[in-house]
């Protein structure tokens, strides 16, 4: 099932998006996914719709390094455990919304095209085997990074923090085993990132074990579990996208923040 939020003009709703690629439509549901899914009667075409950040997290939790190639094109060893650091709330956007790069602060915003949990069920210390058990479902994320400053402060909050530096979307997919799917990032169509996410040096079970090992979870937060290599700079006017097999594609244009 896929799950989106978004607008008509007149509010805010969620839905379950049905139909192919270019047939889409919303069925509008009543209250939150995370109950049990009622549907109003009310649908939509998909292009006369906006698709919004299909969740709103307390939360975004990311895991560094967790592709060996992509620690390896930036100089880094593999971690022995996985490397958390959190992006703020407020970097969340949705599908078609613009990335604002603070030119007047970096000279080099990257794109990181990712796989993110999205949690369902308030959780902590949740054990390897559970752990599907407090997942609602997946969709994609770029996590966008200030490449400069991350290097100039080692630790990443300044560089992974900014406004619109979390991309989500466009949808949530309830139904899928995120084991082994191929993911894809593009910039002006050209394709800069191909991996899978069997690649993944931490798996899904692993990263949200751990995670709540050290943090309370609640419904609606998210994981971002890595990127693989091919990570790169973003110019003003590039449009980036983040496929994901089973998902969707997520696309955002780059303006100036300044």
């Amino acid at each position: 099932m896929r799950i989106a939020r978004f607008s008509t003009g007149e509010g805010v709703s969620f839905g379950v998006v049905e139909g192919g690629p270019g047939e889409e439509v919303v069925s509008a549901i009543a209250g939150h996914p995370f109950a049990q899914v009622q549907f109003t009667g009310e649908r939509f075409p998909l292009s006369q719709v906006k698709l919004l950040a299909p969740m709103l997290p307390s939360k975004v939790v990311a895991i560094g390094r967790n592709y060996a190639e992509h620690a390896a094109e930036l100089g880094n060893e593999v971690p022995e455990e996985p490397l958390i650091f959190m992006k703020p709330s407020t970097t969340v956007i949705g599908h078609g919304e613009n990335i604002a790069y603070p030119t007047s602060l970096s000279d080099r915003v990257d794109f990181e095209g990712e796989l993110a949990v999205v949690i369902g069920r308030l959780c902590r210390e949740v054990p390897v085997e559970r752990v599907k058990d407090v997942i609602f479902g997946y969709t994609c994320a770029n996590d966008v990074t200030a490449r400069d400053l991350q290097k100039k402060d080692v630790q990443f909050t300044r560089a992974k923090g900014f406004d619109t530096f979390c991309p989500l979307g466009p949808w949530i997919q309830t139904d899928l085993d995120a084991s082994d799917l191929a993911l894809t990032t593009t910039v002006n169509g050209e394709i800069r990132q191909s991996g899978r996410t069997n690649q993944l040096i931490n798996d899904i079970p692993a990263l949200v074990a751990y995670v709540s090992a050290v943090m309370t979870l609640i419904p609606g937060d998210v994981i971002l579990t890595g990127t693989p290599a091919g990570v790169g700079p973003l110019e003003i006017g590039d449009e980036v996208s983040v496929g994901i097999e089973g998902i969707g594609t997520l696309t955002n244009k780059v303006v100036s923040r300044d």
